[in-house]
C-alpha cells in the first residue's frame, strides 16, 4: 500500500517563530517548528514541555464525586469493610487494579481484586462477579475502565448491600448508575480540565486524592506510575497535558526502578537492557498483558503486575507470553479470513465502511481484527463473532470519524455497547446482525468524509539527510513520550538512492534492510521498511525514490540513527 503524502508546509509567519526559537534554545529550526505546531512558542513553555513536572498534575478533587469516593473509601476502611477492586480485562483495566490494589494494600489488608471472564461474563460489571463479591462479604466494589453504564448490574449490587465507586474514562449515558460516586472526567456535569485521562489514570487520581485526604506522601505513588505510562501507551489515549506528564515520569520508573511485575515481563520481552518506548510498551508489553484475558483470564496479568517475588513474576510472565503466542496464531488466522471476506466486499461495493461476521471466530481477538482491517481499509470497521443467541463485537475507526456515534445511531437494537470516538464494543442480537451491518453503513456513508477513507500521511517536514545529526536526534528524544496528540515528527526526503547494499530480509523476506545516500550529503543512511518488500526491485534499479520515514536508534548499534520508513514513493508507485 502506498499513502497520499500531505506534507505541512510551514507559513511565513512559523517559520519566524521557529528560527526565533531556534535561537533561544539552540535547537535545529525544523524541531522548533514542530513545538510551534504543538502550540508551544515560548522558552519557558518549551522548558516546561521537555521536563514536565509531577508538582503539575491537576488538584484531583476537581473531579466530580471525588469528596464522596474519598469519604466512602474512608468509611469503609474506618469500618473494616471488606473491599473489592474490579476491573476491565483488557490492558487499561488490569493496570488499574493492580494501581489501586498494590496501593490500598499498603494500608489496609481487607482488600482483594477481581477480573470477569470474558467468556463467560462479558465485558463490565457481570451480576456472576456481584454475586461472587456478596459471597465474599464484600459492601464495596472500586471498579476501573468499566462500570459507567453497567446501571441493571449496579443497582443490583445496591439491593445486596454492595456500594460502587465508578472509575471510568469511557462516554457515559444521560441516566447513570446508582454508585455512591463516579468518577468520569467525561461526564457532562464534570468540569474536570483533562478529558482524556485512561481507566488506570482516574484509579490514580482516585489514589492521589485519597493519599493527599489521609496525610500519605505522594511520594508513595510515584512507584506506580509505571502502570500509568504502560496504559496510556496500550489505551492510545492523548499523550498530552495531564497523560504526558504521567506517561513522562511512568517511563522513566519503567527505566530507573520497574515493579517486579513490570520487570518480569520486560525480561520476556527482551526488553531488559535497553531504554524502553511508549513503541515498546505498544507493540511488545501491552499485547503481553492483554493476552491472558483474550485466550483465558486477565487475572493472571493482575497476579503478575501485584506480584512481589521475582521468582513468581517470572513464571507468571512465561505463563502469559505463552497466552501471547497463542493469541498471534489465532489473531493471523482470523485476520487472514477477516481480509479476505473484506477485500472482496470492499472491491464489488466500495463502501465507506466494513461490517463483517462469522459465528465461529473467536471473540477475544477480534478487537485486535478490527483495528487490522482499519489500517488496511481505512474505513471504519466492526468485526462480529457469535455468542449463544447474541453477537458481540469490536468496532474501530479512522482518523476524524466518531465511530461511538455511528454505534450509537443504532442503539434501539444493542443490548450493550460501550467506548469511545476511535474504538466501541457492542453486543446485538445474532438475529439482528443484518439489519445493524445495513443501519451502521448508511450511518457512516451518510457521515464520513470522502477525505476520511483516503490513505493519507501527514508529514511534518521535508528534510535532507544533511539534517540529520546526533545532536538532532538527541533534542528530538526530548518531545517523547510520544503517542496521540504528541506524534513523533514524520520527514520526508526525496531523490534518494540505494547505496548498492540495501537487501530483502525477514522470515518471509518481507522487509527491506536500506542503505541510503541524497544528492546532498556524503552520509550513509542506514534504514528499515517493513513489509515493503514489493519495492525492493525498483529500489535496486539505481534510480531516485522518495521517502517518509521517523528517526529512531539502532538497537543493535547503540547511539546510530536509523531511518524507519513508513511509506516509499517511485515512479511505478505515484
Amino acid at each position: 500500500m502506498h499513502f497520499k503524502w500531505n506534507i505541512e508546509q510551514a507559513s511565513e509567519i512559523e517559520k519566524k517563530q521557529a528560527q526565533e526559537l531556534s535561537e533561544k534554545l539552540s535547537m535545529s529550526p525544523i524541531l522548533t517548528l514542530q513545538l510551534i505546531r504543538r502550540g508551544i512558542t515560548t522558552e519557558s513553555a518549551a522548558k516546561r514541555f521537555f521536563r514536565p513536572q509531577l508538582n503539575d498534575l491537576i488538584n484531583p478533587f476537581l473531579m466530580k464525586d471525588m469528596d464522596l469516593a474519598v469519604d466512602r473509601l474512608n468509611d469503609a476502611i474506618g469500618r473494616k469493610e471488606r473491599i473489592m477492586v474490579y476491573g476491565d480485562y483488557d490492558v487499561d483495566g488490569c493496570t488499574a487494579v493492580a494501581l489501586v490494589f498494590r496501593f490500598l494494600q499498603q494500608f489496609y489488608s481487607n482488600i482483594d481484586y477481581y477480573i470477569p471472564d470474558r467468556y463467560d461474563e462479558g465485558y463490565g460489571v457481570s451480576r456472576k462477579g456481584v454475586e461472587f463479591a456478596k459471597a465474599q462479604g464484600v459492601s464495596l466494589i472500586i471498579i476501573l475502565d468499566c462500570g459507567i453504564k453497567a446501571y441493571d448490574e449496579i443497582a443490583y449490587a445496591k439491593e445486596l448491600g454492595i456500594d460502587f465507586i465508578i472509575c471510568d474514562h469511557h462516554m457515559p449515558d444521560e441516566k447513570m448508575p446508582p454508585a455512591v460516586a463516579i468518577l468520569n472526567p467525561k461526564r457532562p456535569d464534570d468540569s474536570y480540565p483533562f478529558k482524556h485521562l485512561c481507566g488506570c489514570g482516574v484509579g490514580f487520581k482516585f489514589m492521589q486524592a485519597f493519599a493527599k485526604n489521609n496525610g500519605i506522601p505522594f511520594s508513595r505513588l510515584i512507584p506506580l506510575l509505571d502502570l500509568c505510562a504502560i496504559s496510556i501507551a496500550a489505551d492510545l489515549v492523548q499523550v498530552t497535558d495531564e497523560n504526558r506528564i504521567l506517561a513522562y515520569h511512568g517511563l522513566k520508573q519503567i527505566n530507573q526502578a520497574p515493579s517486579v511485575g513490570v520487570q518480569a515481563i520486560m525480561e520476556a520481552c527482551n526488553l531488559a537492557d535497553r531504554e524502553i518506548t511508549m513503541s515498546d510498551i505498544i507493540f511488545k508489553i501491552g499485547p503481553r498483558i492483554n493476552a491472558s484475558g483474550r485466550i483465558e483470564n486477565g487475572k493472571v496479568s493482575v497476579d503478575l503486575l501485584v506480584e512481589k517475588d521475582i521468582h513468581k513474576a517470572l513464571a507468571l510472565a512465561k505463563h502469559i507470553n505463552e497466552y501471547n503466542e497463542q493469541r498471534k496464531d489465532i489473531d493471523k488466522q482470523i485476520t487472514e479470513e477477516a481480509n479476505s471476506i473484506a477485500a472482496k466486499w470492499t472491491s464489488e461495493q466500495h463502501t465507506s465502511s466494513i461490517v463483517i461476521y462469522d459465528e465461529n471466530w473467536n471473540k477475544g481477538v477480534i478487537g485486535i481484527v478490527a483495528s487490522r482491517l482499519t489500517e488496511i481499509h481505512f474505513r471504519p470497521t466492526v468485526v462480529l463473532t457469535r455468542d449463544g443467541d447474541f453477537a458481540t463485537g469490536s468496532a474501530r475507526s479512522v482518523s476524524g470519524f466518531d465511530v461511538y456515534e455511528a454505534i450509537k445511531s443504532c442503539r434501539d437494537m444493542l443490548i450493550n455497547f460501550g467506548g469511545h470516538t476511535y474504538a466501541c464494543g457492542l453486543t446485538i442480537k445474532w438475529s439482528d446482525v443484518e439489519t445493524f451491518k445495513k443501519r451502521f453503513m448508511d450511518y457512516v456513508d451518510s457521515h464520513i468524509k470522502p477525505m476520511q477513507t483516503e490513505h493519507i500521511l501527514n508529514v511534518d517536514a521535508e528534510i535532507d539527510f544533511s539534517d540529520i545529526n546526533p545532536r538532532m536526534y538527541h533534542d528530538l528524544k526530548r518531545f517523547s513520550p510520544f503517542g496521540p496528540g504528541n506524534k513523533k515528527p514524520l520527514f520526508a526526503t526525496k531523490n534518494v538512492y540505494d547505496f548498492g547494499t540495501s537487501k530483502v530480509v525477514g522470515r518471509e523476506q518481507e522487509h527491506i534492510k536500506l542503505e541510503l545516500v541524497d544528492s546532498k550529503s556524503p552520509s550513509v543512511m542506514n534504514g528499515i521498511a517493513f513489509g515493503q518488500s514489493a519495492s525492493a526491485r525498483y529500489i535496486k534499479s539505481r534510480r531516485s525514490f522518495d521517502i517518509a520515514y521517523t528517526l529512531e536508534e539502532n538497537i543493535y548499534k547503540r547511539g546510530n540513527i536509523q531511518l524507519q520508513i513508513e511509506d516509499i514513493h517511485h515512479d511505478s508507485a505515484q
